[in-house]
Protein backbone atom coordinates (compact mmCIF):
# COMPACT_ATOMS: atom_id res chain seq x y z
CA UNK A 1 0.00 0.00 0.00
CA UNK A 2 1.03 3.62 -0.60
CA UNK A 3 0.31 5.97 1.65
CA UNK A 4 0.59 9.68 1.50
CA UNK A 5 1.39 11.73 5.05
CA UNK A 6 0.95 15.08 5.28
CA UNK A 7 2.68 17.01 7.40
CA UNK A 8 5.10 13.84 8.30
CA UNK A 9 8.03 15.42 8.91
CA UNK A 10 5.73 16.68 12.41
CA UNK A 11 5.70 15.36 15.65
CA UNK A 12 2.69 12.79 14.80
CA UNK A 13 3.36 12.62 11.04
CA UNK A 14 6.58 11.55 11.86
CA UNK A 15 5.46 8.64 14.06
CA UNK A 16 2.69 7.56 11.23
CA UNK A 17 5.12 7.39 8.71
CA UNK A 18 7.84 5.26 11.33
CA UNK A 19 4.50 2.80 11.50
CA UNK A 20 3.60 2.78 8.50
CA UNK A 21 6.76 1.67 7.11
CA UNK A 22 7.86 -1.03 9.97
CA UNK A 23 4.38 -2.62 8.41
CA UNK A 24 6.17 -2.80 4.43
CA UNK A 25 3.97 -0.08 2.78
CA UNK A 26 5.66 2.81 0.78
CA UNK A 27 4.95 6.20 2.52
CA UNK A 28 5.01 9.45 1.12
CA UNK A 29 5.60 12.71 2.99
CA UNK A 30 5.21 16.23 2.07
CA UNK A 31 6.07 18.71 4.56
CA UNK A 32 6.94 22.94 4.10
CA UNK A 33 8.62 22.16 7.67
CA UNK A 34 7.00 25.73 9.18
CA UNK A 35 6.60 23.08 12.37
CA UNK A 36 7.99 19.84 10.99
CA UNK A 37 11.53 19.19 11.36
CA UNK A 38 14.23 16.76 8.78
CA UNK A 39 15.33 15.70 12.55
CA UNK A 40 11.92 13.98 13.05
CA UNK A 41 12.52 11.48 9.78
CA UNK A 42 16.22 11.26 10.08
CA UNK A 43 16.16 7.74 11.40
CA UNK A 44 13.85 6.87 8.45
CA UNK A 45 15.76 8.16 6.02
CA UNK A 46 19.35 6.85 7.11
CA UNK A 47 17.55 3.89 7.65
CA UNK A 48 18.40 1.32 4.53
CA UNK A 49 15.52 -1.20 4.26
CA UNK A 50 13.24 1.94 3.98
CA UNK A 51 15.90 3.30 0.98
CA UNK A 52 12.59 2.34 -1.37
CA UNK A 53 9.78 2.91 0.70
CA UNK A 54 10.24 6.54 1.66
CA UNK A 55 9.74 9.62 -0.13
CA UNK A 56 10.10 13.17 1.35
CA UNK A 57 8.92 16.02 -0.76
CA UNK A 58 9.66 19.25 0.95
CA UNK A 59 7.10 21.82 -0.05
CA UNK A 60 3.44 23.68 0.80
CA UNK A 61 0.19 21.33 0.76
CA UNK A 62 -1.07 24.79 -0.80
CA UNK A 63 0.94 23.68 -4.25
CA UNK A 64 -1.62 22.04 -6.28
CA UNK A 65 0.30 20.65 -8.91
CA UNK A 66 2.41 18.54 -6.26
CA UNK A 67 -0.60 17.66 -4.62
CA UNK A 68 -2.02 16.13 -7.05
CA UNK A 69 0.65 13.83 -8.35
CA UNK A 70 1.24 12.57 -4.57
CA UNK A 71 -2.41 11.72 -4.56
CA UNK A 72 -3.09 10.16 -7.37
CA UNK A 73 0.31 8.01 -6.77
CA UNK A 74 -1.18 7.01 -3.08
CA UNK A 75 -3.76 4.90 -2.36
CA UNK A 76 -4.63 6.73 1.41
CA UNK A 77 -4.05 10.02 2.71
CA UNK A 78 -3.31 10.88 6.24
CA UNK A 79 -3.70 14.91 6.14
CA UNK A 80 -1.86 16.38 9.27
CA UNK A 81 -0.64 19.03 8.06
CA UNK A 82 -1.44 21.69 10.10
CA UNK A 83 -0.54 24.99 12.09
CA UNK A 84 -0.40 24.06 15.26
CA UNK A 85 0.25 24.96 19.06
CA UNK A 86 -1.26 27.82 20.74
CA UNK A 87 1.47 30.18 20.89
CA UNK A 88 2.18 29.81 16.91
CA UNK A 89 -1.10 30.00 16.18
CA UNK A 90 -1.71 33.55 18.11
CA UNK A 91 1.64 35.06 16.26
CA UNK A 92 0.11 33.93 12.94
CA UNK A 93 -2.85 34.11 13.01
CA UNK A 94 -3.76 34.83 9.02
CA UNK A 95 -0.57 32.00 7.48
CA UNK A 96 -2.66 29.73 10.71
CA UNK A 97 -6.15 30.03 9.47
CA UNK A 98 -5.16 29.78 4.99
CA UNK A 99 -3.44 26.72 5.96
CA UNK A 100 -5.87 24.94 7.92
CA UNK A 101 -8.71 25.59 5.67
CA UNK A 102 -7.03 26.00 2.19
CA UNK A 103 -5.05 22.85 2.79
CA UNK A 104 -7.96 20.64 3.90
CA UNK A 105 -9.94 22.17 1.01
CA UNK A 106 -7.44 21.38 -1.19
CA UNK A 107 -6.48 17.68 -0.06
CA UNK A 108 -10.01 16.57 0.29
CA UNK A 109 -10.88 17.95 -3.57
CA UNK A 110 -7.92 15.90 -4.63
CA UNK A 111 -8.88 12.98 -2.73
CA UNK A 112 -12.64 12.83 -4.07
CA UNK A 113 -11.19 13.32 -8.00
CA UNK A 114 -8.84 10.35 -7.27
CA UNK A 115 -11.29 8.53 -5.38
CA UNK A 116 -8.89 7.72 -2.63
CA UNK A 117 -9.75 7.38 1.20
CA UNK A 118 -8.49 9.96 3.44
CA UNK A 119 -7.77 10.92 7.01
CA UNK A 120 -8.59 14.46 8.53
CA UNK A 121 -7.13 15.38 12.01
CA UNK A 122 -9.18 17.86 14.00
CA UNK A 123 -8.41 18.70 17.46
CA UNK A 124 -10.09 18.78 20.95
CA UNK A 125 -10.45 22.26 20.61
CA UNK A 126 -13.35 22.09 18.16
CA UNK A 127 -15.14 21.46 21.87
CA UNK A 128 -14.80 25.28 23.25
CA UNK A 129 -15.60 26.22 26.45
CA UNK A 130 -17.26 23.32 27.80
CA UNK A 131 -16.28 22.29 31.56
CA UNK A 132 -18.27 19.29 31.82
CA UNK A 133 -16.64 15.81 31.13
CA UNK A 134 -16.54 13.64 29.19
CA UNK A 135 -16.50 15.41 25.88
CA UNK A 136 -18.72 13.53 23.75
CA UNK A 137 -18.63 13.94 19.58
CA UNK A 138 -22.47 15.13 19.53
CA UNK A 139 -22.05 17.94 22.19
CA UNK A 140 -22.85 21.29 20.88
CA UNK A 141 -19.53 23.90 20.23
CA UNK A 142 -19.15 26.96 21.90
CA UNK A 143 -16.86 29.62 21.57
CA UNK A 144 -15.61 32.65 22.41
CA UNK A 145 -15.95 35.83 20.30
CA UNK A 146 -14.00 36.48 17.20
CA UNK A 147 -11.82 39.05 18.16
CA UNK A 148 -10.12 36.14 20.69
CA UNK A 149 -8.02 34.25 17.64
CA UNK A 150 -7.59 31.55 20.50
CA UNK A 151 -10.67 30.37 18.46
CA UNK A 152 -9.69 30.78 15.41
CA UNK A 153 -8.04 27.48 15.11
CA UNK A 154 -10.99 25.70 16.40
CA UNK A 155 -13.25 27.37 13.96
CA UNK A 156 -11.14 26.40 11.30
CA UNK A 157 -10.57 22.91 12.06
CA UNK A 158 -14.57 22.60 12.56
CA UNK A 159 -14.98 24.09 9.05
CA UNK A 160 -12.52 21.19 8.01
CA UNK A 161 -15.14 18.89 9.55
CA UNK A 162 -17.94 20.24 8.37
CA UNK A 163 -16.24 20.23 4.72
CA UNK A 164 -15.19 16.59 4.93
CA UNK A 165 -18.54 15.74 5.88
CA UNK A 166 -20.28 16.99 3.17
CA UNK A 167 -17.88 15.61 0.57
CA UNK A 168 -18.77 12.44 2.48
CA UNK A 169 -22.54 13.16 2.06
CA UNK A 170 -22.12 14.36 -1.45
CA UNK A 171 -19.96 12.63 -3.26
CA UNK A 172 -19.46 9.45 -1.07
CA UNK A 173 -15.82 10.07 -0.40
CA UNK A 174 -14.50 7.90 1.82
CA UNK A 175 -13.74 10.20 5.22
CA UNK A 176 -12.80 9.36 8.40
CA UNK A 177 -12.14 12.61 11.10
CA UNK A 178 -10.59 12.37 14.33
CA UNK A 179 -10.39 14.85 17.52
CA UNK A 180 -6.95 14.63 18.44
CA UNK A 181 -6.51 15.58 22.61
CA UNK A 182 -3.04 16.63 23.44
CA UNK A 183 -1.15 13.85 21.74
CA UNK A 184 2.60 13.64 22.84
CA UNK A 185 5.54 11.93 23.28
CA UNK A 186 9.62 12.02 22.06
CA UNK A 187 9.96 14.41 19.28
CA UNK A 188 7.37 16.54 20.59
CA UNK A 189 9.04 20.37 20.94
CA UNK A 190 7.57 22.95 23.30
CA UNK A 191 8.42 26.00 20.95
CA UNK A 192 4.75 26.39 19.86
CA UNK A 193 3.27 26.39 23.57
CA UNK A 194 3.38 21.99 24.37
CA UNK A 195 3.43 22.49 28.00
CA UNK A 196 4.89 18.73 28.35
CA UNK A 197 7.90 19.32 26.33
CA UNK A 198 8.36 22.73 27.76
CA UNK A 199 7.76 21.61 31.37
CA UNK A 200 10.05 18.54 31.41
CA UNK A 201 13.18 20.80 29.24
CA UNK A 202 12.78 23.87 32.23
CA UNK A 203 12.67 21.02 34.94
CA UNK A 204 16.26 19.34 33.32
CA UNK A 205 17.30 22.75 33.03
CA UNK A 206 16.65 23.42 37.02
CA UNK A 207 14.93 26.52 35.34
CA UNK A 208 11.32 27.29 36.43
CA UNK A 209 8.63 25.30 35.34
CA UNK A 210 6.23 28.10 33.99
CA UNK A 211 2.66 27.44 34.56
CA UNK A 212 0.14 29.64 32.71
CA UNK A 213 -2.51 30.99 34.99
CA UNK A 214 -3.50 29.40 38.34
CA UNK A 215 -2.81 25.89 36.80
CA UNK A 216 -6.31 24.98 37.85
CA UNK A 217 -7.52 24.04 34.39
CA UNK A 218 -6.97 20.13 33.50
CA UNK A 219 -6.38 18.22 30.26
CA UNK A 220 -5.91 14.30 29.56
CA UNK A 221 -2.28 13.65 27.56
CA UNK A 222 -2.29 11.05 25.02
CA UNK A 223 1.25 9.09 24.28
CA UNK A 224 1.77 9.10 20.32
CA UNK A 225 2.17 5.41 20.07
CA UNK A 226 -1.28 5.43 21.18
CA UNK A 227 -2.56 7.89 18.64
CA UNK A 228 -1.11 6.54 15.95
CA UNK A 229 -2.20 3.16 16.82
CA UNK A 230 -5.86 4.29 17.08
CA UNK A 231 -5.67 5.87 13.69
CA UNK A 232 -4.32 3.04 11.57
CA UNK A 233 -7.26 0.54 12.97
CA UNK A 234 -9.42 3.64 12.17
CA UNK A 235 -8.66 3.92 8.56
CA UNK A 236 -9.48 0.26 8.05
CA UNK A 237 -12.52 0.40 10.18
CA UNK A 238 -15.52 0.82 7.39
CA UNK A 239 -17.89 1.99 10.02
CA UNK A 240 -15.51 5.05 10.99
CA UNK A 241 -15.82 6.17 7.43
CA UNK A 242 -18.34 9.64 7.36
CA UNK A 243 -17.68 9.67 11.15
CA UNK A 244 -16.39 11.83 13.64
CA UNK A 245 -14.02 9.84 16.26
CA UNK A 246 -11.77 11.46 19.32
CA UNK A 247 -8.57 10.17 20.52
CA UNK A 248 -7.56 10.52 23.84
CA UNK A 249 -6.91 9.52 27.32
CA UNK A 250 -8.91 9.55 30.75
CA UNK A 251 -6.50 10.58 33.05
CA UNK A 252 -7.43 13.74 34.06
CA UNK A 253 -4.92 16.38 35.58
CA UNK A 254 -4.67 19.73 36.86
CA UNK A 255 -1.35 21.58 35.10
CA UNK A 256 -0.30 22.75 38.49
CA UNK A 257 -0.18 19.05 39.30
CA UNK A 258 1.23 18.23 36.11
CA UNK A 259 4.20 20.86 36.70
CA UNK A 260 4.77 19.23 39.60
CA UNK A 261 4.67 15.26 38.98
CA UNK A 262 7.31 16.51 36.48
CA UNK A 263 9.28 17.91 39.19
CA UNK A 264 9.28 15.24 40.86
CA UNK A 265 10.18 12.56 38.15
CA UNK A 266 13.32 14.70 37.11
CA UNK A 267 14.39 15.48 40.78
CA UNK A 268 14.61 18.83 39.57
CA UNK A 269 15.24 22.11 42.00
CA UNK A 270 13.01 24.12 39.79
CA UNK A 271 10.28 26.21 41.44
CA UNK A 272 6.90 26.41 40.09
CA UNK A 273 6.13 29.70 38.99
CA UNK A 274 2.51 30.98 37.92
CA UNK A 275 2.20 33.38 34.98
CA UNK A 276 -1.08 34.91 34.41
CA UNK A 277 -2.17 34.88 31.19
CA UNK A 278 -1.82 38.33 29.53
CA UNK A 279 1.88 38.17 30.25
CA UNK A 280 2.30 33.98 28.35
CA UNK A 281 -0.01 34.98 25.41
CA UNK A 282 -1.37 38.46 23.77
CA UNK A 283 -4.54 39.74 24.76
CA UNK A 284 -6.50 37.83 21.93
CA UNK A 285 -5.98 34.68 24.31
CA UNK A 286 -8.45 32.74 26.11
CA UNK A 287 -8.45 29.32 27.59
CA UNK A 288 -10.82 26.17 28.42
CA UNK A 289 -10.97 24.98 31.91
CA UNK A 290 -11.42 21.79 31.09
CA UNK A 291 -10.64 18.81 28.15
CA UNK A 292 -11.69 15.55 28.75
CA UNK A 293 -12.63 13.48 25.80
CA UNK A 294 -15.60 10.23 25.89
CA UNK A 295 -13.83 7.46 24.04
CA UNK A 296 -16.84 4.82 24.25
CA UNK A 297 -17.43 5.62 20.43
CA UNK A 298 -13.40 4.55 19.58
CA UNK A 299 -13.89 1.44 21.96
CA UNK A 300 -17.04 0.44 20.04
CA UNK A 301 -15.88 1.20 16.46
CA UNK A 302 -11.82 -0.48 16.88
CA UNK A 303 -11.87 -1.80 20.70
CA UNK A 304 -9.00 0.81 21.43
CA UNK A 305 -8.19 2.34 24.42
CA UNK A 306 -5.01 4.33 25.51
CA UNK A 307 -2.33 1.97 26.98
CA UNK A 308 0.30 4.30 28.24
CA UNK A 309 -0.20 5.95 31.36
CA UNK A 310 0.69 9.51 32.11
CA UNK A 311 3.20 8.50 34.27
CA UNK A 312 4.95 6.25 31.68
CA UNK A 313 4.09 8.71 29.02
CA UNK A 314 6.32 11.58 31.42
CA UNK A 315 9.16 8.91 31.95
CA UNK A 316 9.72 8.58 28.23
CA UNK A 317 9.65 11.94 26.99
CA UNK A 318 12.18 13.00 30.23
CA UNK A 319 14.46 10.08 29.25
CA UNK A 320 13.78 11.69 25.32
CA UNK A 321 14.99 14.81 26.65
CA UNK A 322 17.95 14.03 28.74
CA UNK A 323 19.55 12.55 25.23
CA UNK A 324 18.59 14.94 22.75
CA UNK A 325 19.03 18.31 25.23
Amino acid sequence: MKVLITGGAGFIGSHLAEKYLECGDDVYIIDDLSTGTLENIKHLQEDKSHKDKLFVTIDNILNHDVMLGLVRTCDIVLHMAAAVGVQYILENPLSSIITNIKGAEGVLELCNKFKKKVLIASTSEVYGKHTHAPLVETDNIIYGPSTRFRWSYAAAKLMDEFTALAYHRTKKLQVAIIRLFNTVGPRQTGRYGMVIPRFVQQALRNEAITVYGDGTQTRTFTYVGDVVDAISKLMECPDAIGEVTNIGGTEEITIKDLAERVKKLTCSASEIKFIPYDEAYTKDFEDMQRRVPSIEKIKGLVGWKQETSLNDILGGIIGYYRVNE
